[in-house]
């Protein structure tokens, strides 16, 4: 009877072990399920020096993450790997079965003669789907792909790849040539979007919307967050400083090495060589952790002051093909100005540029350029770069110097600041891609001197360093500056007066960044009554004092000054402003304490977050008083 009893118990007990371990392989098999793709270990390039090695990531449903780096730093290429089209050269790639991947490269293939519907639905997506992403999109779908435009043709590739089903999305600078009507759009749908998603991107804004993760390729390196994208700047300056406290601790141990060293050249040789293996692999180590070349000093060449007044156009009128894309504008630009332009496309951005800097005249009205203007120009199609030059002969005018604000240097030292190396310098310009491209432009330009600076989509193909390294320049720039871009984030940080051409002729100007924009023109819309500028302005301008009385002028300049409230914060603003500079300057103090990160790492990281929060406050009340000075030096001018 025990027998049986116990015989019973132990089947009993084999029982429950085998249902436990049943149910530990479900749930192990269930949280597997979980994970889509994988990179383990992964070493990837093309054979030669690899962009990445010892790479891992794990994808999950659901997860959406921004992928930065430098340009060139080999991005496009671990998504090319991702998606199976590069094998790598070593490691592993999981994929689980029967998840379908779909990447969007950033050079795209087309055939002429393929129509729109047709492209769209090449890899099998329904009907409804691939006329819902066109009509998203804006696409006609019976126009054939030779007819479109480059970023016509670019909507097209991106509605196809949306178009399918696929559980996990890989797109390469998805917001290049759209519109911001066409990028808000798609931030809508990938908010919706419940797969996985890598995006490549430079749009703050859209990685800020779209992602809640970070992957961060650099220095064949890469590291992952969980934090949002706002957190990047902060959480990269948490990382540097991590490196900065391992650097002083390898030159600890450089200096050390080097002290033994000194102490017994002629004895101990063996003892000695080790040593000297050893530093040089410290000193390898010290320059693995040392961050890239700052670009921060890097100015515009000088040149003279323009006159006061840099564009006056008066009542100007011009229509293409019978459709009107400016219409009776007025308007003035001084010097200092800082000017942002934004609208769909195909609505009149760069031929109003044409217009307002001389290159093509109005069909009607008139424009005046100002005196003493040295015009620089970005260009969104690139024409002044000549493909068949290389890289050296077109910075160096066929010589080997560059002269930078009156100091002369060498093309090389010159062009390696924007991630050039020697070989590229020697290299035609046709083999670049297209941030190379954009890269060697801004080289261009800011070897030439200027006091106007007009910017055709400049951060089309940027990676945001180079962006960043634009914003300071042109946050140091004594000149005018008149930009159209798409980048609601470059727009903010930039510009003072946004001008907005909303079709038919119609433009609007709002004082401020794109947030201004977005709230005066919800304002706008409440008051119906309001007017563009181009037709019949709500408010009197500068342009259209001349034309008062005597007594009218007077008038109109009595009434066109700042609110008490506006007023009394431009007077307190500097106050406030020294107030943060002197917090910041306390911090940086205790930040210089080398080892205060290894000492006390929890208060390191809470003195670099505080430190980022008075900068951020700095930096908004120094624009907030530009705003206002600005607003009060044009009311006492009109």
């Amino acid at each position: 009877m025990r027998r049986s009893v116990l015989q019973g118990l132990g089947f009993a007990k084999n029982l429950f072990t085998l249902y436990r371990e049943i149910s530990l392989y479900a749930e192990g098999y269930m949280a597997t399920a979980l994970e889509l793709l994988a990179l383990r270990d992964a070493v990837i390039g093309y054979g030669t020096v690899p962009v990445v090695t010892a790479a891992n990531l794990s994808l999950c449903r659901g997860q959406k993450l921004a992928f930065v780096g430098r340009n060139g730093s080999g991005k496009s290429t671990i998504l090319h790997a991702l998606a199976g089209k590069l094998p790598l050269d070593n490691g592993q790639l999981y994929l689980m079965p029967g998840v379908k991947v779909m990447a969007l490269p950033q050079l795209p293939t087309y055939a002429a003669e393929t129509k729109v519907i047709d492209f769209v639905k090449q890899y099998g997506a329904l009907d409804h789907r691939a006329m819902a992403m066109l009509d998203g999109l804006q696409l006609q779908p019976d126009l054939r792909l030779g007819q479109l435009s480059g970023g016509q043709r670019r909507r097209a590739s991106l509605a196809a790849v949306l178009a399918t089903d696929a559980e996990i999305l890989l797109l390469d600078e998805p917001t290049n040539h759209l519109d911001l009507p066409a990028i808000e759009w798609l931030e809508r749908y990938l908010s919706t979007f419940n797969g996985a998603l890598v995006v490549i991107s430079h749009d703050r804004a859209f990685l800020t919307r779209v992602t809640q993760g970070i992957l961060w390729l650099e220095r064949q390196k890469l590291r992952r967050t969980a934090q949002p994208f706002s957190a990047f700047d902060q959480w990269v300056e948490g990382v540097y400083a991590a490196e900065d406290a391992a650097l002083r601790r390898v030159d600890q141990h450089i200096k050390q090495e080097l002290r033994y060293l000194l102490r017994g050249v002629t004895a101990r040789r063996k003892r000695n060589s080790r040593r000297l293996e050893k530093l040089a692999q410290l000193k390898k180590a010290r320059a693995d952790l040392l961050p890239a070349e700052s670009q921060k000093n890097m100015t515009f060449g000088a040149t003279m002051l323009s006159g006061k007044i840099v564009i006056e156009a008066l009542n100007i009128h011009k229509k293409i093909a019978n459709t009107c894309l400016v219409k009776d504008l007025s308007l003035r630009v001084m010097r200092g100005d800082r000017i942002g332009l934004i609208g769909p496309n195909g609505v009149g951005k760069t031929t109003l540029i044409k217009i307002l800097t001389g290159l093509i005249p109005p069909d009607k009205g008139t424009v005046r350029i100002g005196t003493n203007l040295t015009i620089a120009r970005f260009d969104q199609h690139r024409e002044i770069l000549d493909a068949n030059k290389t890289l050296w002969d077109f910075i160096g005018n066929g010589t080997n110097q560059v002269t930078i604000g009156g100091q002369t240097q060498h093309v090389v030292g010159y062009l390696k600041r924007f991630h050039f190396t020697e070989a590229q310098m020697r290299g035609k310009i046709n083999i670049l891609s297209g941030g190379e491209k954009s890269r060697l432009m801004l080289a261009h330009i800011l070897s030439k001197p200027c006091n106007f600076l007009v910017l055709d989509e400049p951060t089309n193909d940027l990676d945001m360093e180079t962006l960043d390294l634009l914003e300071d320049m042109l946050a140091d720039f004594s000149g005018t500056v008149l930009i159209v871009s798409h980048d609601r984030d470059f727009l903010d940080r930039l510009v003072s007066t946004l001008i907005s051409m909303e079709g038919q002729g119609e433009i609007f100007e709002y004082l401020g960044g794109y947030s201004d924009y977005l709230r005066h023109k919800q304002a706008r819309q409440k008051n119906q009554s309001e007017k563009p500028i181009s037709g019949a302005p709500k408010k009197l301008s500068r342009t259209h004092q001349k034309n008062l009385s005597p007594s009218k002028q007077k008038n109109a300049r009595s009434a066109q000054k700042l609110s008490y409230a506006q007023q009394r914060e431009l007077d307190q603003l500097p106050d406030i402003i020294a107030t943060y500079q002197e917090k910041i300057t306390a911090l940086d103090q205790e930040l210089a304490d080398s080892d205060l990160f290894s000492r006390d790492s929890a208060y390191f990281q809470t003195i670099v977050a505080d430190r980022q929060d008075l900068l951020d406050k700095l930096t908004a009340s120094e624009e907030r008083w530009l705003v206002l000075e600005m607003l009060r030096e044009e009311l006492a001018n009109i």
